[in-house]
């Protein structure tokens, strides 16, 4: 049985590269009056940090859970980090409607670890 840390290690690296990637994403829309290359070029260098996290949580993920529960895990935390992350950063709320639409996936997320 593999330890807690194989389980967690990808889980958190998986964290921290959605914390980026969402910068990557969603961050430019702050400067809207930025041109559009240089948010492009942005992007890019933030989303490769991203990479440098996602990539080695997948690899080493994939010994203790499989493809599809890696995917599952990402858009959980996709969703968690999303969420805070408009709040705290953009200044949007979230409204119930986010919320129930956000519940259904992290449920269809949940049926990925069922045997």
């Amino acid at each position: 049985m593999p330890n807690f840390s194989a389980y967690a290690t990808p889980v958190l690296l998986l964290l921290f590269s959605n914390i980026f990637m969402t910068f990557a994403w969603y961050g430019h829309l702050k400067f809207k009056t930025s041109p559009i290359w240089i948010v492009i070029f942005a992007s890019w260098g933030i989303a490769f940090f991203e990479y440098c996290l996602q990539v080695p949580a997948n690899r080493m993920g994939h010994a203790v859970y499989s493809a599809p529960q890696l995917k599952g895990i990402q858009e959980i935390l996709t969703l968690l980090v999303f969420a805070g992350f408009s709040i705290w950063y953009l200044g949007e709320q979230i409204k119930w409607n986010h919320i129930a639409g956000f519940a259904l996936i992290v449920a269809a997320a949940f049926l990925l670890f069922l045997e």
